[in-house]
């Protein structure tokens, strides 16, 4: 059965509209994990718009499965990884002006960085994964260059969210390869990107991949049935 890994970002948005504290990501992931999630995911990023370095620490002490953190391959990241020891780091892209996380890593181009940054917290005992879209060339260049370095990745599901009818069908066969790749490397597979209870089967049910990372769906959908409904209704739609 593939895990879920809960994304309390935008619990933190909401939160920082008022800059009051509540509603506190803390007890969204503590209610997360007592209804089946195996973990939790949150995405510190350099300009601090929803999680704030306190909350990775009330996470580090409270979240009782996998804390995945995901961060840009920045040194101040670095830092403040190695600082609170999440289980998982998600290294991710960034833009300032992106309103969330666009595509993929291109380790084509910044995979001397990954190493670099996979090499610091690997020392520490942190499992690395990238966050990368479904491309063989990305996945071939990840088993080449960082290999023992990093254990896992991603896959970007924001494409397959967005098509319709075949297309659709195009994109899971993508998502199926870079899988299959994956697997065959020796590296754990990982999924997600706008992925809804409406989407979520077809992905959750392939073969190889261990783990989904959803956020904002389950997070939208708890404004109006409450974090464990939310959460609940999204274990049934994966199966």
């Amino acid at each position: 059965m593939t895990d879920l890994s809960v994304n309390v970002d935008h619990i933190a948005t909401l939160r920082q509209a008022r800059k009051v504290g509540y509603p506190d990501p803390v007890e969204a992931a503590t209610i997360a994990e007592r209804v089946g999630a195996t973990g939790i995911t949150i995405h510190l990023r350099s300009d601090r718009r929803h999680i704030l370095e306190s909350d990775l620490a009330n996470l580090r002490e409270t979240v009782k499965g996998k804390l995945n953190l995901e961060m840009a391959t920045t040194e101040e990241m670095a830092t403040i990884a190695l600082r609170y020891g999440p289980d998982q780091v998600s290294l991710v892209p960034e833009r300032p002006e992106e309103v969330t996380t666009e595509g993929g890593l291109d380790l084509l181009s910044s995979g001397e960085r990954v190493v670099a940054v996979a090499k610091q917290l690997q020392a520490q005992g942190i499992i690395v994964s990238v966050f990368v879209d479904p491309e063989p060339r990305q996945i071939e260049h990840l088993l080449t260059t960082a290999r023992g370095l990093v254990e896992g990745f991603e896959i970007n599901t924001d494409s397959y969210t967005r098509a319709k009818g075949a297309a659709a069908e195009v994109e899971l066969q993508k998502i199926a390869q870079v899988t299959a790749m994956g697997v065959e490397g020796g590296l754990r597979v990982y999924a997600g990107h706008g992925l809804t209870t409406a989407n979520v089967g077809p992905v959750s049910s392939m073969p190889g991949i261990e783990e989904l990372n959803i956020g904002h769906s389950i997070v939208s959908r708890a404004v109006l049935v409450g974090m464990e409904e939310a959460v609940r209704e999204m274990l049934v739609a994966m199966g």
